[in-house]
């Protein structure tokens, strides 16, 4: 479907991965915005993004020998960067007027298409102090703290896009900026002249059709929630909206459950965790447009080459990577080999620690958090110890960010660098501290293979391992999220498990992680490389071709955004 027959479409987000210099984001769920945005401008499509702007950033971590983390401030000043937008607004946050600008970032496509990104801004002098600090810090503060910057967010958004005409679609990308539902539901009762007091199914409909939303939590404790007093306390009158139209849940005000009832389509993010989803609510008519990653900016230098000279189209047709089938070998060997070799002389510059490009390189990143398990391959020392003496050498580099409040990942942290100390020479263990877009760009694509070993079911998608299938790295991975899509078991990588139903026994995982690579992944790196090198070959063809944010922003704009397209109920049977 042309994309100029869709309606405009603004694209909330409390996260975006814009750049490295620009630390709007935290981790998956910020890089895969930035991937949405940067393919939609590929495509050509009417899609505006809106975010805060995060002059604090996340945070950049720090650690010690040992692994303790310790954090400080990723300050960036948007005045510097970027263009202010030419309007500002005012939103109502506890019973006080709160200014709101913006900064516009422009995401140019490979057809000079742009698509703008609102940075919204409280850091105005007629602001007070605490609410100067409202659009300061990603994922910061108390629950009042967080009330506050999502009012911000999701009624601050919506208004500077009324300001600026956008009179088109919003899509909700997680709970986060769900109260600007409410702000529609505001303007639909002003419009026709009604009180707060006259809401009616219609004046829902009305907002549910302009709507669309795509929750990434398989979980509930992972859902924003906040209880009625403090709710009442931030949104003031506004919060009889929410005693008309019935969007309490109980005594609190859920975040998701407020965009499931405002949204005409709802997704999850992969098959597996749209099953997950409708058990969680099974209320709402939920589908599955699975993730994917930016081809162009999350492949290496070697293989973007490589890939130019024998598959021209791919960048503006991701789906020509299918043909990487007709690539040599030894090209795909020669281009893994550079960019391996540029993450290892990264790593020992960030590092000082030398390691071997003739040794087996696993690679794993990302938020370091009880249930991916950082720590699951360090579970025997003395079974590693043993693999390594009789199939061949293996170093591991790790990277990854604990959340400042999250002592059990930061307990994770400290759990590699012990197994590290213990292993010495045996195993080299590397932890590159203050994981971001250029270290995290590096790291998938340059391992041997990409470990991932989540808790089943807790992951919604992931997207490293897509990152590391454009490149030709394999996943070791457990059988959740996109991988149940993705693995081919001893083609595009193999599974840690034998199936995607949730284990009696989750601890299982260890000797199934310990089995495939002592008795399948090792020998073939090191016994039939050529071997090794063809399922690298697949992993790009078979895995890069689809789990691209091209091929999910092409799903959105026919399935959500296009007037008439399938329903999420529709697009579930049809599976």
């Amino acid at each position: 479907m042309a994309t100029g027959s869709i309606p405009a479409v603004a694209y909330f987000s409390m996260e975006i991965c814009l750049e490295e210099a620009i630390p709007t984001y935290s981790g998956g769920l910020g890089v895969l915005a930035g991937d949405t945005l940067r393919s939609a401008a590929d495509l050509g499509a009417p899609i505006v993004g809106v975010t805060l702007a995060h002059r604090k950033g996340y945070f950049r971590q720090h650690l010690d020998a040992d692994g303790v983390q310790t954090e400080s401030a990723w300050n960036w000043n948007p005045e510097t960067r970027l263009p202010p937008v030419p309007h500002a607004v005012t939103v109502e946050v506890e019973g006080r007027p709160v200014r709101v600008r913006a900064w516009r970032y422009d995401i140019r496509g490979v057809s000079d298409h742009v698509v703008p990104v609102y940075l919204l801004d409280t850091d105005l002098p007629e602001n007070s102090d605490y609410d100067r600090s409202l659009t300061d810090t990603l994922y910061g503060g108390d629950n009042r703290y967080r009330l506050c910057q999502e009012v911000v967010l999701g009624m601050g958004g919506a208004a500077l896009l009324a300001a600026l005409d956008h009179d088109g679609q919003y899509h909700i990308n997680e709970g986060h900026a769900a109260l600007l539902c409410l702000w529609l539901l505001d303007r639909r009762l002003a419009e026709r002249g009604a009180s707060v007091s006259e809401v009616g199914v219609d004046d829902v409909e009305a907002v549910e059709r302009r709507c669309i939303f795509t929750t990434h939590t398989p979980v509930p404790a992972g859902h924003d929630r906040f209880p009625m007093a403090l709710v009442r306390e931030v949104l003031g009158e506004r919060a009889a909206l929410l005693d008309s139209a019935g969007l309490w849940e109980g005594e609190e005000l859920n975040m998701t459950r407020l965009a499931l009832r405002c949204s005409r389509f709802i997704n999850g993010v992969a098959l597996r965790h749209q099953e997950v989803s409708q058990e969680m609510f099974p209320e709402f008519p939920i589908g599955a447009i699975t993730n994917g990653v930016h081809a162009t900016t999350w492949t290496s230098a070697p293989f973007r080459d490589l890939f130019d000279r024998h598959i021209p189209q791919w960048r503006r047709d991701n789906q020509y990577l299918r043909y990487a089938l007709t690539i040599p070998l030894d090209d795909i060997r020669e281009a893994h080999a550079a960019a391996k070799q540029a993450m290892l002389d990264e790593v020992a510059r960030r590092t000082g620690q030398t390691l071997d490009p003739k040794v087996f390189t696993i690679g794993f990143a990302r938020r370091s958090t009880p249930y991916k398990r950082a720590d699951l391959i360090f579970s025997d020392l003395d079974r590693l110890r043993s693999i390594v003496r009789h199939v061949g050498p293996v170093q591991i580099v790790f990277g990854g960010k604990a959340h400042p409040r999250d002592e059990a990942g930061k307990f994770l942290i400290r759990r590699v660098h012990e197994a590290a100390h213990a292993l010495g020479d045996a195993l080299r263990v590397v932890y590159v501290e203050n994981y971001e877009m250029q270290l995290g760009h590096l790291l998938t694509s340059g391992s041997d293979v990409w470990l991932n070993n989540p808790m089943k079911p807790l992951e919604a998608s992931g997207t490293s391992g897509m990152k590391a299938a454009l490149n030709g790295v394999p996943s070791l991975s457990v059988l959740d999220g996109w991988w149940i899509e993705g693995c081919l078991e001893g083609t595009t990588g193999w599974a840690i498990g034998p199936d995607a139903k949730l284990p009696q026994d989750p601890s299982q995982d260890i000797p199934e992680l310990y089995y495939q690579l002592e008795r399948v992944v090792l020998p073939l790196y090191y016994g039939l490389p050529y071997r090794y090198a063809e399922v690298m070959r697949n992993a790009i063809a078979i895995n890069g071709s689809f789990f691209n944010t091209q091929r999910m922003v092409s799903q959105y704009i026919q399935n959500a955004y296009a007037p008439g397209g399938s329903s999420p109920a529709l697009l579930t049977a049809s599976r």
